[in-house]
């Protein structure tokens, strides 16, 4: 016979995944991982194809959710991000997702997690896989979820209503410290780079020194595999160096090319999210890259292009368009403190039902 498990589908931001809660889940980790790999694919010995799976045969359609009660005092509720690394039977949860995340409030309020109230609901959720707060504010009017609106985000068409997507706290959540390495800039295979972690384990290489304009689209530079082949060669060398291990089977740190902008943001990039070149840039991966820029000697320093300084408002261009964060930090004794990073998202509720397996 045949197993159910009820869920919903979302899309959060420009990625989409299966949402469960986590009363409908096993508690051991490893269970939960065999069924969301075996809800996204079919199978646990992998499928590309996902044939037999709910997942869209893409690294940004085959992540899930968990959410339950929060087991933390300032939240609301918990949620556990997991990514199935397509076609090759793993799932990682050693890092969070800041696309998928814009779902979680909603979900929550779908399933009576959270009590909407009017006009906006605020959600704090727990994020599990790296520790951290993010306040989620949600469009609720007469009490319930709204999806539709005027709010746009590059890489997803059309608009929706806006999700406020505030992060407290994230600087160092997975790797100890904003600056991993404890080092601005370091040399790995002969480049420079800067390791940083702000929500998001990211390593920034300037795209000139590979012999790239920065520029190159997602499909040339997905075919490039000298390039692909020395940039992971550096991803290995320098996980240890970010507290991360051994980092051959993560899914972080991720690798960023950075080149001058072009569309008036501050930088340009292409990320290596880590082994697949993303259409865009993810959420937490945006706000690192952010705050790489405002470090002082960063190996953004001569080609980021800094904002007027009445505002802390950062564009980061990505191929498929932009994505902005709201910085708020300060300077103390030389180092920057990190207080609050906020990024507008939308989300939308696709699908509700039973999984089977």
């Amino acid at each position: 016979m045949l197993k159910a498990i009820p869920f919903m589908q979302f899309r959060g931001g420009s990625s989409k995944g299966l949402f469960f809660l986590s009363q409908d889940l096993p508690e051991d980790k490893e269970a939960i991982k065999r069924t969301v790999l075996l809800a996204m694919e079919g199978t646990t010995e992998g499928d590309p194809r996902q044939i037999d799976g709910l997942g869209g045969a893409h690294s940004l359609t085959s992540k899930a959710a968990v959410v339950g009660p929060s087991t933390h005092p300032d939240a609301d509720v918990d949620y556990l991000f997991l990514q199935v690394v397509v076609g090759k039977g793993q799932v990682s949860t050693g890092q969070t997702c800041g696309n998928i995340l814009a779902g979680v409030a909603p979900f929550a309020i779908e399933t009576a997690l959270v009590k909407a109230s009017e006009p906006v609901t605020r959600v704090r959720v727990n994020m599990l896989n790296t520790g951290g707060i993010c306040e989620v504010l949600v469009e609720t009017p007469d009490g319930q979820v709204n999806y539709a609106g005027i709010a746009s985000i590059d890489g997803v068409p059309g608009t929706a209503a806006p999700i406020i997507c505030n992060y407290l706290d994230v600087a160092g959540s997975t790797c100890g410290a904003l600056l991993p390495t404890g080092n601005v800039l370091d040399v790995v295979d002969g480049h420079q780079l800067t390791c940083i972690d702000n929500g998001m384990p990211v390593v920034l290489l300037r795209a000139a020194d590979f012999g790239l304009s920065g520029y190159e689209s997602v499909e040339d530079l997905s075919k490039n595999l000298e390039l692909k082949a020395k940039i992971e060669q550096i991803r290995l060398k320098v996980g240890p160096l970010m507290n991360l291990g051994e980092v051959a089977q993560k899914t972080v740190p991720k690798m960023c090319l950075i080149a001058p902008p072009l569309q008036g943001g501050i930088l340009h990039t292409r990320m290596f999210i880590p082994h697949v070149v993303h259409d865009a840039i993810g959420v937490l991966a945006a706000i690192s890259v952010a705050t790489a820029v405002v470090v002082l000697g960063s190996i953004a320093e001569g080609i980021a292009r800094l904002p007027n300084s009445d505002t802390q408002l950062f564009s980061i261009e990505h191929p498929s368009g932009e994505c902005s964060v709201q910085l708020d930090y300060e300077l103390m004794e030389g180092k920057i403190v990190m207080k609050k990073a906020g990024v507008l998202r939308t989300a939308r509720l696709l699908s509700r039902g039973e999984m089977f397996f």
